[in-house]
């Protein structure tokens, strides 16, 4: 056994190392970008677009380490795991750094980096937010139900959440929305989708996180914040009713958060 454990180790260092090469590959690219724009600054949100993909590549790349290691080791390789969490903060930050981390974002103070990126095509930035999404998605799946990461994830889908909204141009998105003629109306129609999605989703993560953890106002903050950010994707739809439903559950989350301080049950 320890023999055939060995041999599998093997095999399993040759089979990763293209990954590893990638990774080292990708790294020296993104060193290379980061001095150009230190040099000169002009279309630095272009880079930081093109960044976060090389990012969500080495998450990607980590990732499969960890699957072959599995496969052929049957443990995880927890190393790998966390540079590939590394990697998507990193591929996030630099969303932020175009977009804003601002949760509920008003459209009119986005209109200047929103613009920064306007030669960026909607699909180009729907597909670059859904690979973002699946790593994600595939990370979470990899550490597995019993991770210490748990909590963790609602910060990470959180900020994923809050790039996917900023980086697109909602009131421009919206007119699309409605308007089957418009070439961007397939991926209006599920980028808007996905954005009401996942605000809705990190609204009940930060609940919980809050109910089940760490009893801090700053989560049910948060839960109400992407409330609000969720209400603004339904008012520029111009669905009311969907908006002041929202505005309701707010409300009972706020006085939630209020009878739990009286009680001394929320830090």
């Amino acid at each position: 056994m320890p023999r055939v454990l060995t041999e599998n180790r093997e095999i399993c260092e040759v089979k990763c190392e293209p990954y590893k090469k990638k990774i080292s590959e990708a790294f020296e690219r993104e060193k290379k970008v980061l001095a150009s724009i230190e040099q000169n600054s002009a279309g630095a949100a272009y880079k930081h677009l093109n960044l976060c993909d090389e990012m969500i590549g080495c998450a990607t790349y980590y990732i499969n380490i960890n699957n072959i290691t599995v496969e052929l080791v049957n443990t995880k390789d927890n190393d790998a795991l966390n540079e590939a969490r590394k990697m998507l903060y990193k591929a996030i930050i630099y969303l932020e750094e175009v977009v804003s981390n601002v949760v509920d974002a008003v459209q009119s103070d986005m209109e200047d980096k929103l613009a920064s990126i306007s030669e960026a095509p909607l699909e180009k930035r729907f597909n670059l937010i859904r690979k973002l999404g699946l790593a994600i998605s595939l990370l979470i799946d990899a550490f597995g139900d019993n991770t210490k990461w748990k909590w963790s994830f609602v910060e990470l889908q959180g900020r994923f959440a809050v790039v996917a909204k900023n980086l697109l141009d909602l009131k421009q998105a919206a007119k699309d929305y409605f308007d089957p003629n418009s070439p961007d109306y397939d991926n209006s129609v599920m980028y808007i989708r996905l954005i009401r999605k996942l605000y809705d989703q990190s609204a009940t993560a930060y609940r919980d996180r809050y109910e089940l953890s760490t009893h801090r106002i700053d989560d049910m903050r948060m839960a109400i914040l992407f409330l609000s950010g969720g209400r603004r994707v339904a008012i520029a739809l111009g669905e009311s009713e969907d908006a002041e439903e929202i505005k309701k559950k707010a409300g009972v989350w706020k006085q939630k958060v209020e009878v739990d301080q009286k009680a001394g049950r929320a830090k």
